[in-house]
């Protein structure tokens, strides 16, 4: 009866952790292309770790190719975050 509740208990485990695992990662930042200069706010969702160093990683290569430079991630957060940023990104609200 022992090993029966065993992987019983680890499922239990384990199914506990994903809900927060699944919880979304978002970073908002600050952009800019030059000639002419264009600032822009936006909001990414993050895919990686959920800090900043990690958001900046991956979404500068983001930018880059749409021909933008990151100026830096202002800050992360989770799905409670998004509708409060939503008016201030504008167009650039999950864009990259």
């Amino acid at each position: 009866m022992k090993h029966l509740n065993l992987p019983l208990a680890f499922g239990l485990l384990i199914g506990l952790a994903l809900p927060a695992h699944a919880a979304g990662c978002y970073a908002d930042y600050k952009a800019k292309q030059d000639d002419p200069l264009r600032l822009h706010y936006g909001v990414a969702q993050i895919n990686g770790a959920c800090d900043a160093r990690s958001a900046a990683a991956e979404l500068a290569p983001r930018l880059a190719a749409q021909g933008w430079t990151l100026l830096h991630v202002v800050s992360t957060f989770g799905d409670e975050g998004l509708d409060q940023r939503k008016d201030s990104a504008g167009q650039n609200y999950l864009r990259f």
